[in-house]
C-alpha cells in the first residue's frame, strides 16, 4: 500500500509542536512521491506547510479514525505511535473521565486529583471473577487477573506500581491490596485481611510526607507479599522497605513538610496522655518549620493521628510502645531545637541547662552533661592512645543531625519489622502475591546521591520490563505458529553496568569512602579518569568538575557530587550512640539491640589502634546495602509473573482533570510506555480472531465470496485487498497485521458503507420525489373534478333561482289580494264580537252575584255544626280513655297477684305431682309382688312339686307384663290427641299472628304520614347549605390531611420494608457469624482431640439446644446424621415451665373437653348396641317393635312441632320481615311470648316422658331375653349391676332375683327420681331466668322512661324546629338500639338453629336406620327359611391426624425424614410438603399427650436437621428450594391448627377440631420464620451463583443476528467471549429461569413467595447487567442498546407466559430499559437533555452521566456525547435527591415476606410411603 494512498486529501496528520508537544492538521492537497512539502490545515483554520526532509523522507503520522479514538487499550490503535498514544489519553482522561487506560500488558493509571467513586465494594463484586479484558481498565482488574492466575497456574505473582511523586503509586497499592483482602477469606482466627489494610495507615504517617508535587509522597520503597493458602485465603504478609530518605527529618525544601507523623503528634499534643512531651504547634520545631507549610488542604493531622494510633492496636503494638514510639518522635523534635554556640572556628559548646535538651535526655531516659559533652566533641584513636576533641559549630549540628536521622532510621525499622510479626501467619504459606510500590525515574534541578539510586533501580525494573515485554510477544507469535524476526529493543544493560559492575560507579564510591582523606572532590577525578571517554553512557558537564551526567533509559541525568560520600557512609558519632545505649528507657535499647549483638571476637584479635578502622571496614555503606537488596527484589520478581502499573502525574499544580501535554510525554516515556509501544508497533500489532475480522468486514465482500469456513474467507478477502502480504499473518486463530493496516480497512469499510449509504440515499430519495409527484397529479385530478362539479352546480342554482323568482311573483300578488280581504272580514267580524261580549258580561255579572251569596251561607252552617260535634267527641274519648286506664291497672295488680301466688305453680306441677303418685303407687303393688316372690321361692325351696306352679305364676306374670305393655300402649292415642290439641293452638297463634300483622300495616301506613309530614318540613333544612358547604371546605382540608397521612403511611411501609429488609440481612450475618463460630469450635475441639489420645468425640457432642432456638436460630451440626437433645440449661428462657404455664391456663377448657368426649363416646357406644340389639331381634318382639315405631313417631312430631314453634319465633322477631312485627314489651308481644314458653315447657316434658318410657320399655325387654344371644350383649350400660350368671353369689340371691323384677323396680323408681329431680332444677332454672329477664326489661323501660321525661322536659323549652329535630335524634336513637339489640337475638337464634339442625340431621339420620331394619325384617319374616345370613360390613376406620411414635425415636425420625431423604423422588412421587405435615402430625401427637419435653425435643431437632441439610448442601438449588417449601408449610401448619381466630377462618371444622390444645407455640413460629428466611437467602445465593455467570454473556455479549455494524478492533486483552462456541444466548437464560420456576413449583413452593423470588431473579439480572454496562466501554453504543431491549422483552414474555406480569419483576427491569433507551435517544439539543432527565427516573445521575460519557460510536456515521451536552444533563439533574453511588448493589436481597396459605390437605387422609423408612410411626 503505496504512502499516497494514505497520504490523500482531508488525510488526517499530527505535527510535531512546542507547547502541545503534537497538533493535530488536515491534508488539503493530495500527496505525491515527488512532493517535498505537505499542505496542511490547522484545527483552528490556519494553513500551513510542511517540509520533508529529502534525507530520510519521513512524512508526519497518520491520526487514528475517530471511531478508534479513547479505546481501552492503546494496542488497539492502528497506528501506534507517541502522538496517537498521547492523544487517546487525553481524549479518555478529559473527556470520557476515565483514569486508567490499557497499554498492552501495562495499566496506566492518571491521577485525577479528585475523589472518585470507583472503589467502592460493589466495584470489587463487579471485577471479582472476571477475565481482564472483559471489563473496563482499572486497578481491580489487575489485581484480579494476578489472584486468577496465582490460583489457575500455582505460581507467585507481583504487581509492580511505579511513577514519579504524586502520580499516585501508594493509592494504587492501597486498592490494590485492599482487592486482595475483600475477595479473599482469612484461613485463620484473626483478621489478617485488616491487619494488611492498617499496616497502610502507619507506613503514610512515618515513611510519607508533602512535597512540591504530592501532598502525600512516598519517600522509601516498599514491597509487600501478601501469603495465601492452598484455598487462597490470605494467611499473612511480609514488607521490604527501600532507601527511607533520612535527610527529610532534618531538612524540608520550602513548601514541603516532614514526616507526616511529626505533625500528628504536635496536633495531639493537647490529650492527657502527651502532656508529658512537652510538644507544642509544628512551627515552634526546626525539624518541622522550615518548608513553611505545616498545614495540608483538608487533612486534620489530630484526627489522622486517631488512626494511626488506632492502626497500632490493631497490629497488636502494646500502648507501653506505642508511647515509647511517640516519646522518642517528641525526643527528635526537642533534638532539633538545641542550640549549638560557637566559641571559636573549631570550638563549640551547648549550655547544660539547655531546655530543650533536658526535655530530650528526660524523654530519651540519659544523661544530660554526657550528651551535651558528646554533641560538642569527638574521640579519635589512634595507635597508641584516644584523643577527645572539640568540634566546630557547623560539625556539632552536622553530629546533632545524623543522630536524629539515625535513631528515626532505627524507629522505622523496629516498626516495620514489628509489623511483619504482627502479620506473620501459624499457617503454611502456598503461594504469594507481591504488591512493589517504588518511586519512578526523578530528575531535579539539583539531583543527588537519592535520585541516583531511585534511577539505579528504575534502570533495572525497565530491563525486567523490556525482557518480559519481548518474551510475551515472543510467545504469543510461536503459539500462533507465524514467522517472526527479531525484534530490536533497547537494552540498558550498559547503563547498568555503568553503574553496579566492577569500577563502576558504586565500587568508586565504596573505595573512596574507605580512604581516610577521601572527598566528594576525589571521588569525582576517579569518576572522570576511569568512565569519562570508556563508557558511552557516562559524561562530564562542561561547566563543573563536582559533577557527572549518566544516561538513562528516560533521559540524561546531571548528578552533583556534593553529599554523595557522606551520604553512602550514613556515620554518626559512636558515644552518642553509646550514651544513648545507656538510656533507662526499655524501648530505647531495643532499637540498638543489633549493635550488641554483632560479634566481638574481631575486636580481640586487634589491637586497640585498628578496632575502630576494622569496624569502619565491617559497616555495609548504603550504595552497597541498596544494590544487594535491589538484587534481591530483581531475583523474586523474576520468580514470579509481573503485572505492570505506570502511574502518570497529569500536572503540577494538582488540578483535577487537566494534562499538561509536555509533562505527560516526559513520564511516559520514562515509564517505558512508549517502549511498550514501540515494540508493539515494531511486529503485529493489530490482532483479530477470524470470527471477529469476518463479523467487522465482510460489507467488504460479496455473498458468493463467503464460505463455510470463515478462515479460508478471511484469506480471500486480503488477499484481494492488501497486496503487500508482508503486512498481515494469518495464525492459528488470529489474523495478525501491521501498524496502519487497520486504519486502511477501516477506511474501506467506511467508504464502502459511505457508498451503501449515497446508494440507499439515492433509492430514497427517487421514491420519496415519486410519490410526491404521484400525489401531485392526483391532487391536480381531483381539484378538477371538484371545479368542474362546482361550475355544474352553480348552472344548476341559477336555472333554480329563475323559476323560484317566477314562482315567488305569483305567490306574491297572490298574497297581497288575500291580505286586503282578509283584512276587511276581520274587521266585521271584530265589530260583531264586542257587541256581544258586551251583552254577556252583563248577564254574567248578575248571576254571579246570586252564587256568591249562596256559598257563604253555606260555609257559615258547616262550621258552626263542625265545631259541635268536635266539642262533643272530644269527650267522648277522654271518657273512654278514664275507664280504660283504670280497668289496666285493675287487672295488672290481678295478674302481679297471681304470678306470685303458689296456686300458678300448683298448676304448672299439677301433671307431675299425678304422675309420681301413680308411680308410687305402683311400687307399693311391685313390692307387694316381691314378697310374694319370696315367699314362693321359698315353697320352691323345699319341695320340686311346687315347681310347676311357679312356672304356670311365672307365666302369668309375663302374660301380665304384656298386658301392661299394651295398656301403656294404648295411652299414645291420648297422647297423640294432645298433640293435635297443641296443633289447633299452633293454628290460633298463628290467626294471632296475622292480627298482628295487620296490626303492623295499620302502624306502617301511620308511620309513612309522619315521614310525610317530615318531608314536608324538609324545605326548613335549606337554611343549613352555607353550614355544609363549610363543612365540604373542612372535609377538603381533612382530605389533603388525609393524603399528607397517606403519604406518611406509604412512608412508614416504605421504612418498615427497609427495616425488615435490614433485620433479615443482619439475621443472615448472625447466623453466617455463628457457624463461623460453630466452625471455629469444632476446629478447635478437633484439635484438642487430637492433642489428647484418650479422649474421643462421640456424637454426644453434636446436640441441640431448645432454650438456644427461643432466642436465635440456634447451631446445627453439619456432619452427624443422628440427631439428640439435652435438657435446658439457660435459666433465662425455659420453655417447658412455660408450655406447663399455657397448659394449666386451658385446664379448665381440657377437661370440659374431655367431658363431652366421653359422653359422645356414650351415645355412640349405645347407639352401636341398640343398632345390634335392633339386628338381632325375632319375630316374635312385634309388639314391642310396634311400641319403639310409635315413640319414634311421637318424637319426630314433637321435634317438627318444636321447630315450627321456633320458626314462629324466629319470624316474629325477624328484623328483615317486611311487616314491622310487635314493640318487645307490648302486651301482644308478651302474651304471645307466653304461650310459646308454655308450649315448649308442655313439648318438654312430653319428651321426658317419652324417654323414661323408652328406658322402661327397653329394660323389660332385656329382662325376657337375658338367656338369649339378645340378652347376652346387652349390658344396660351399668357396671355396678351384678351378672344374673353370677356363680358367686349366693343361692339364696340368686333365687331372690333369678327374673331381675327386683332390681328393674328398683332401677325404675331411681331414674323417675332422677328425671323428677331434673324437671324440678329446671323448672327452677327457667323461673329465675325470667325472673331475673323481667327485672332487666322493667330496668330497662325505666331508663327509658327517664330518658323520656329529660327529654320532654327539654323539648318543651325549645323551638318547634329543634323540638323535632331532638324528636328524630332520639327516635334515630331508640331504633338504632333496638336493632343492635335484635342483631344479638338473631346471632343467638342463629346459633340455636345451627345446633337444632344437627339434632335434627341425627334423629333423621336414625329414622332412616330404623325403616331400613324395619324393611329388613318384613322381608326375612316373609321367607321360608328359619336362619338368614347377615352380611358384616366393616366400618371405615377414622383417623385423628396423628402419628404416634415413642420417646426418643426423633433422631430416627429426622435421619430417614430429613437428613438422608432424597428430595427429587419426593417431589415428584409424593403430595407437596409431606416430610412437613408428618412432622406435624407427630406434633400433634405429643401435644395431644401433653408432653412439653417432645414437643421441644421434636421441633428444636427438627430445626437443626434442616439447617445441617442446609449447610451441607447448600449449593444444591432442589434441595434448598425443597426445604424452604417444607419449612413454609410447617410455619403454615404451626398458624393454621394454633387456635387463633386469625389463621383458622378459613379451616373446615375438621381441621379446627385438630388444633393444638396443650401449647401455644407462638415463639417457635418466629424460630421457623427466622429460619424460613435464612434457607429463602440461601436459594437466592444459590441462584445467584447459577444466573451470574450466564447474566452478562446473554443480556451483553450474545447478538442473536450480527449487525452490520459489527465489533471495533480491541487490543492485546481480547474479550473472552468473542469465540461463537462460548456464547450464551438468552434462551438458556430463560430455560434456567423456567427450570428455577418448575422445580418451585412441584416442591409446593407458595405462589406469593415464588413471585418474590422471580422479582429477586429479574432484580440480580438487573444489577449486573447495568453493572457492566457502565463497566465497559465497548457496550455502550446504539446498537447495544437494541440488543439490550430485545432480551428485555423476551424476558417480559416469559413473565408473561407464566402469569407473573404482577410480581413487580418488570418494574426491576426498569432501570436496564432506560439505560438501553438512554443509549439510542438523540444526544445532542438541550430538549434531548430535557428528554432523558423526563425519561431516567429509575437512574441516578451518576449513571446517566457515566452512560453518556461512555457511549462510543461503532461506526464513523455516529457522532460522540459532547461535554457541553453532559454538562447539560448535570444541570439540570443537580436538584434531584438521590445515592451517589454509581453502581446497582448486586448483592442485594429485597426483605422477604412469608404468606400464610391455609392448607385443603386433611391430616386424617395423609399416607406415609414405605419407602421413607417410617415404619416405627403408627396413624391414630
Amino acid at each position: 500500500m503505496a504512502a499516497c494512498e494514505l497520504y490523500s486529501k482531508y488525510a488526517r496528520v499530527w505535527l510535531p509542536d512546542g507547547a502541545e508537544v503534537w497538533k493535530s492538521a488536515e491534508l488539503i492537497k493530495d500527496y505525491t512521491p515527488e512532493d517535498q512539502t505537505l499542505f496542511l490545515q490547522l484545527e483552528d483554520g490556519t494553513e500551513v506547510q510542511y517540509k520533508i526532509d529529502p534525507r530520510t523522507n519521513n512524512l508526519p503520522p497518520l491520526r487514528n479514525p475517530n471511531i478508534l479514538v479513547g479505546e481501552n487499550d492503546l494496542t488497539a490503535l492502528s497506528y501506534l505511535h507517541e502522538p496517537a498514544v498521547l492523544h487517546n489519553i487525553k481524549v479518555r482522561f478529559i473527556d470520557s473521565k476515565l483514569i486508567y487506560t490499557y497499554c498492552g500488558i501495562v495499566l496506566v493509571a492518571i491521577n485525577p486529583y479528585e475523589s472518585l467513586p470507583i472503589y467502592e465494594a460493589d466495584i470489587i463484586n463487579a471485577y471479582s471473577g472476571q477475565n481482564m479484558g472483559d471489563m473496563d481498565p482499572h486497578i481491580f482488574a489487575v489485581a484480579e487477573e494476578a489472584y486468577k492466575q496465582m490460583a489457575r497456574d500455582e505460581r507467585n505473582q507481583s504487581i509492580i506500581v511505579s511513577g514519579e511523586s504524586g502520580a499516585g503509586k501508594t493509592v494504587s497499592a492501597k486498592y490494590a491490596m485492599r482487592y486482595f483482602a475483600t475477595v479473599s477469606c482469612s484461613s485463620s482466627e484473626t483478621n489478617v485481611e485488616k491487619k494488611v489494610l492498617a499496616s497502610s495507615p502507619i507506613m503514610e504517617a512515618l515513611g510519607n510526607a508533602k512535597t512540591t508535587r504530592n501532598d502525600n509522597s512516598s519517600r522509601f520503597g516498599k514491597y509487600i507479599e501478601i501469603g495465601f493458602d492452598k484455598k487462597h485465603c490470605i494467611t499473612g504478609a511480609n514488607m521490604r522497605t527501600y532507601l527511607l530518605e533520612k535527610s527529610r527529618v532534618v531538612f524540608q525544601a520550602p513548601g514541603e513538610r516532614n514526616y507526616h507523623i511529626f505533625y500528628q503528634l504536635c496536633a495531639s499534643s493537647h490529650l492527657p496522655e502527651f502532656k508529658a512531651f512537652k510538644l507544642g504547634c509544628a512551627d515552634d520545631f526546626h525539624f518541622t518549620n522550615q518548608g513553611h507549610s505545616p498545614v495540608i488542604d483538608n487533612v486534620d493531622d489530630a484526627k489522622e493521628m486517631h488512626s494511626t494510633r488506632k492502626a497500632f492496636s490493631l497490629l497488636g503494638i502494646s500502648e507501653s510502645d506505642q508511647m515509647a514510639i511517640y516519646q522518642i518522635l517528641a525526643a527528635i523534635l526537642h533534638l532539633s531545637n538545641v542550640e549549638v554556640k560557637d566559641q571559636s572556628a573549631d570550638r563549640s559548646s551547648i549550655s547544660p541547662d539547655n531546655v530543650h535538651l533536658v526535655v530530650f535526655c528526660e524523654l530519651m531516659g540519659v544523661l544530660c552533661e554526657e550528651m551535651a559533652h558528646w554533641l560538642c566533641h569527638s574521640k579519635l584513636k589512634t595507635t597508641s592512645e584516644t584523643y577527645i576533641k572539640s568540634i566546630s559549630k557547623m560539625n556539632a549540628v552536622n553530629g546533632r543531625d545524623a543522630l536524629a536521622k539515625h535513631i528515626y532510621a532505627r524507629l522505622f525499622s523496629w516498626i516495620v519489622g514489628s509489623i511483619n510479626d504482627a502479620l506473620k501467619s501459624a499457617l503454611k504459606q502456598h503461594s504469594f502475591i507481591g504488591v512493589l510500590d517504588i518511586y519512578g525515574f526523578e530528575t531535579f534541578d539539583v539531583n543527588s546521591f537519592e535520585q541516583f539510586c531511585i534511577n539505579y533501580a528504575n534502570e533495572k525494573l525497565q530491563q525486567q520490563f523490556n525482557l518480559h515485554v519481548f518474551k510475551l510477544e515472543q510467545e504469543e507469535y510461536m503459539k500462533e505458529q507465524i514467522p517472526w524476526t527479531l525484534i530490536d529493543f533497547y537494552d540498558n544493560q550498559p547503563c547498568i553496568n555503568l553503574i553496579e559492575a566492577k569500577l563502576g560507579i558504586l565500587d568508586l564510591l565504596d573505595e573512596e569512602c574507605k580512604m581516610p582523606k577521601g572527598t566528594d572532590d576525589t571521588w569525582a577525578q576517579k569518576l572522570y579518569n576511569t568512565l569519562l571517554k570508556k563508557n558511552a553512557h557516562f559524561d562530564k558537564p562542561r561547566l563543573s568538575n563536582r559533577a557527572f551526567i549518566i544516561h538513562h533509559f528516560a533521559d540524561k541525568v546531571e548528578y552533583q557530587c556534593v553529599g554523595f560520600l557522606e551520604k553512602n557512609k550514613d556515620t554518626v558519632n559512636e558515644e552518642q550512640i553509646n550514651v544513648l545505649k545507656k538510656s533507662k528507657l526499655d524501648f530505647l535499647l531495643k532499637l540498638f539491640e543489633d549493635d550488641d549483638k554483632a560479634p566481638s571476637s574481631t575486636n580481640r584479635l586487634t589491637n586497640t589502634g585498628r578496632s575502630g578502622q576494622t569496624q569502619r571496614d565491617n559497616k555495609k555503606t548504603v550504595g552497597l546495602q541498596f544494590r544487594q537488596s535491589l538484587h534481591l527484589l530483581m531475583d523474586t520478581l523474576n520468580a514470579t509473573t509481573p503485572h505492570y502499573v505506570r502511574c502518570i502525574k497529569p500536572n503540577d499544580h494538582k488540578a483535577p482533570f487537566t494534562l499538561d501535554p509536555v509533562r505527560a510525554v516526559q513520564q511516559l516515556r520514562a515509564c517505558g510506555v512508549l517502549e511498550t509501544i514501540r515494540i508493539s508497533a515494531a511486529g503485529f500489532p493489530s490482532r483479530w480472531t477470524y470470527q471477529e475480522f469476518f463479523g467487522r468486514y465482510r460489507v467488504l465482500m460479496k455473498q458468493k465470496d463467503v464460505l463455510p469456513d470463515r478462515k479460508q474467507t478471511c484469506k480471500n478477502l486480503l488477499e484481494k485487498l492488501i497486496e503487500d502480504q508482508d503486512k498481515y499473518q494469518f495464525g492459528k486463530n488470529k489474523i495478525f497485521f501491521r501498524a496502519g493496516q487497520v486504519a486502511y480497512l477501516e477506511k474501506l469499510r467506511s467508504d464502502k458503507l459511505r457508498m451503501a449509504c449515497v446508494r440507499i440515499q439515492k433509492t430514497i430519495r427517487c421514491w420519496l420525489a415519486r410519490k410526491k409527484y404521484l400525489r401531485l397529479r392526483k391532487s391536480s385530478i381531483t381539484i378538477q373534478r371538484y371545479v368542474r362539479g362546482h361550475q355544474a352546480r352553480c348552472y344548476v342554482k341559477l336555472l333554480q333561482r329563475t323559476r323560484a323568482a317566477v314562482v315567488i311573483q305569483r305567490n306574491v300578488r297572490m298574497w297581497v289580494t288575500r291580505r286586503h280581504y282578509q283584512q276587511q272580514r276581520s274587521a266585521a267580524i271584530t265589530i260583531q264580537c264586542t257587541l256581544r261580549a258586551y251583552m254577556a258580561r252583563q248577564q254574567y255579572y248578575e248571576l254571579m252575584y246570586e252564587q256568591k251569596a249562596v256559598i257563604i251561607q253555606k260555609w257559615v252552617k258547616g262550621w258552626l255544626a263542625r265545631q259541635c260535634y268536635r266539642r262533643t267527641l272530644a269527650d267522648i274519648v277522654l271518657l273512654q280513655s278514664c275507664v280504660r286506664r283504670m280497668m289496666a291497672k285493675k287487672e295488672l295488680k290481678r295478674l302481679k297477684v297471681e304470678a306470685r301466688s303458689a296456686e300458678h305453680f300448683k298448676k304448672l306441677n299439677i301433671g307431675m305431682e299425678n304422675k309420681i303418685l301413680q308411680l308410687q303407687h305402683k311400687i307399693n303393688e311391685q313390692h307387694k309382688e316381691n314378697r310374694e316372690l319370696s315367699e314362693r321361692l321359698s315353697v320352691i325351696g323345699k319341695t320340686q312339686a311346687m315347681e310347676k306352679e311357679r312356672l304356670s305364676r311365672e307365666v302369668e306374670n309375663l302374660r301380665r307384663s304384656q298386658q301392661e305393655a299394651r295398656a301403656k300402649a294404648e295411652t299414645l292415642p291420648s297422647l297423640l290427641e294432645q298433640l293435635s290439641f297443641l296443633q289447633q293452638e299452633l293454628e290460633n297463634t298463628r290467626r294471632e299472628k296475622e292480627d298482628l300483622e295487620d296490626q303492623a300495616k295499620v302502624y306502617i301506613e301511620e308511620t309513612q304520614q309522619v315521614v310525610e309530614e317530615l318531608n314536608m318540613k324538609n324545605s326548613l333544612l335549606n337554611n343549613e347549605k352555607d353550614e355544609l358547604n363549610k363543612l365540604i371546605l373542612e372535609q377538603t382540608q381533612q382530605l389533603a390531611e388525609t393524603k399528607t397521612n397517606m403519604e406518611n403511611t406509604k412512608q412508614l411501609e416504605k421504612d418498615l420494608t427497609e427495616e425488615r429488609s435490614r433485620y433479615q440481612s443482619l439475621l443472615s450475618d448472625h447466623l453466617h457469624l455463628e457457624e463461623r463460630h460453630r466452625d471455629l469450635n469444632e476446629e478447635m475441639n478437633v484439635r484438642i482431640s487430637s492433642s489428647k489420645s484418650s479422649h474421643k468425640r462421640t456424637d454426644s457432642n453434636y446436640s441441640s439446644n431448645s432454650s438456644e432456638f427461643s432466642q436465635s436460630l440456634g447451631s446445627t451440626d453439619g456432619e452427624d446424621n443422628s440427631i439428640q437433645t439435652e435438657d435446658e440449661t439457660q435459666p433465662t428462657v425455659d420453655l417447658s415451665v412455660l408450655l406447663k404455664f399455657q397448659r394449666r391456663v386451658k385446664e379448665l377448657e381440657q377437661e370440659k373437653q374431655s367431658l363431652w368426649q366421653q359422653l359422645d363416646n356414650r351415645e355412640e357406644a349405645q347407639q352401636v348396641k341398640a343398632k345390634e340389639v335392633e339386628e338381632q331381634r325375632t319375630a316374635g318382639r312385634t309388639e314391642l317393635d310396634l311400641e319403639t315405631l310409635k315413640r319414634q313417631e311421637l318424637e319426630s312430631e314433637n321435634k317438627k312441632l318444636k321447630q315450627d314453634l321456633n320458626e314462629l319465633r324466629k319470624s316474629l322477631t325477624s328484623e328483615n320481615s317486611a311487616l314491622m312485627p310487635p314493640a318487645p314489651g307490648s302486651l301482644p308481644y308478651n302474651t304471645l311470648l307466653e304461650q310459646l314458653n308454655s308450649s315448649t315447657e308442655e313439648l318438654d316434658m312430653r319428651k321426658e316422658e317419652v324417654m323414661l318410657l323408652r328406658s322402661h320399655m327397653v329394660r323389660q325387654e332385656a329382662l325376657k331375653h337375658k338367656d338369649s344371644v339378645l340378652g347376652e350383649s346387652v349390658k344396660l350400660d351399668l357396671s355396678e349391676v351384678p351378672s344374673f350368671q353370677d356363680v358367686n353369689r349366693s343361692t339364696a340371691i340368686h333365687t331372690l332375683n333369678e327374673d331381675g323384677e327386683l332390681w328393674l323396680a328398683y332401677e325404675g323408681l331411681k331414674e323417675t327420681n332422677r328425671v323428677l329431680e331434673c324437671q324440678m332444677q329446671e323448672q327452677q332454672c327457667l323461673q329465675n331466668e325470667k325472673y331475673r329477664a323481667l327485672l332487666q326489661e322493667m330496668n330497662k323501660l325505666k331508663e327509658e322512661k327517664e330518658q323520656q321525661q329529660k327529654m320532654l322536659a327539654q323539648s318543651l323549652l325549645l323551638p318547634e324546629d329543634a323540638r323535632i329535630e331532638a324528636s328524630l335524634k332520639h327516635e334515630m336513637t331508640r331504633l338504632t338500639n333496638e336493632n343492635l339489640d335484635l342483631m344479638e337475638q338473631q346471632e343467638q337464634q342463629d346459633k340455636t338453629i345451627r345446633k337444632l339442625k344437627k339434632q335434627l340431621k341425627l334423629y333423621m339420620r336414625k329414622v332412616e336406620e330404623f325403616e331400613a331394619s324395619a324393611q329388613q325384617k318384613n322381608k326375612a319374616s316373609m321367607m321360608n327359611a328359619p336362619v338368614r345370613a347377615v352380611n358384616i360390613t366393616r366400618k371405615e376406620r377414622e383417623y385423628q391426624g396423628m402419628l404416634e411414635y415413642r420417646e426418643g425415636d426423633e433422631s430416627c425420625l429426622l435421619k430417614n425424614l430429613v437428613i438422608d431423604l432424597k428430595t427429587r423422588g419426593v417431589a415428584v412421587s409424593f403430595i407437596p410438603g409431606l416430610p412437613a405435615y408428618i412432622i406435624f402430625m407427630c406434633l400433634r401427637y405429643a401435644d395431644s399427650v401433653n408432653d412439653d419435653q417432645r414437643v421441644s425435643a421434636l421441633l428444636n431437632s427438627t430445626i437443626s436437621s434442616i439447617k445441617g441439610v442446609i449447610k451441607r448442601k447448600g449449593a444444591d438449588l432442589e434441595v434448598v428450594s425443597f426445604w424452604l417449601a417444607n419449612t413454609c408449610q410447617l410455619l403454615n401448619c404451626l398458624k393454621q391448627y394454633s387456635g387463633d381466630e386469625v389463621f383458622i377462618t378459613h379451616n373446615t371444622a375438621k381441621q379446627n377440631e385438630h388444633c393444638l390444645t396443650n401449647f401455644e407455640l407462638s415463639e417457635y413460629q418466629q424460630v421457623f420464620g427466622d429460619l424460613s428466611i435464612q434457607i429463602y437467602r440461601q436459594l437466592i445465593k444459590c441462584m445467584e451463583d447459577i444466573l451470574q455467570p450466564l447474566i452478562v454473556a446473554s443480556m451483553l455479549e450474545h447478538e442473536a443476528i450480527q449487525s452490520v455494524l459489527g465489533s471495533k478492533p480491541t487490543g492485546l486483552r481480547k474479550r473472552t467471549s468473542s469465540f461463537p462456541e462460548e456464547a450464551v444466548t438468552v434462551d438458556v437464560l430463560l430455560q434456567r429461569l423456567g427450570l428455577f420456576y418448575t422445580t418451585m413449583s412441584q416442591h409446593g413452593m407458595d405462589a406469593d413467595l415464588i413471585k418474590q423470588v422471580v422479582k429477586q431473579q429479574f432484580y440480580i439480572i438487573c444489577a449486573v447487567t447495568l453493572n457492566h454496562l457502565l463497566l465497559r466501554k465497548d457496550m455502550c453504543s446504539w446498537s447495544k442498546g437494541l440488543q439490550i431491549r430485545y432480551n428485555v422483552w423476551q424476558l417480559e414474555e416469559w413473565l408473561m407466559e407464566r402469569e407473573l406480569a404482577g410480581c413487580g419483576a418488570k418494574e426491576s427491569l426498569e432501570p436496564l430499559v432506560q439505560a438501553a433507551q438512554l443509549l439510542q435517544i438523540n444526544k445532542k439539543t438541550e430538549a434531548d437533555a430535557q428528554a432523558i432527565c423526563s425519561m431516567c427516573t429509575a437512574l441516578t445521575t451518576a449513571q446517566i452521566v457515566k452512560v453518556l460519557t461512555l457511549y462510543t460510536p461503532v461506526i464513523e456515521f455516529e457522532e460522540r456525547v459532547t461535554t457541553s451536552f453532559i454538562a447539560t444533563i448535570k444541570n439540570l439533574l443537580k436538584d434531584r435527591v438521590e445515592s451517589s453511588t454509581l453502581m446497582m448493589d448486586a448483592k442485594k436481597i429485597f426483605s422477604v415476606d412469608l404468606p400464610f396459605t391455609p392448607s385443603s390437605v386433611a391430616l386424617e387422609t395423609v399416607q406415609i410411603p414405605a419407602s421413607l423408612n417410617l415404619g416405627f410411626l403408627t396413624r391414630i
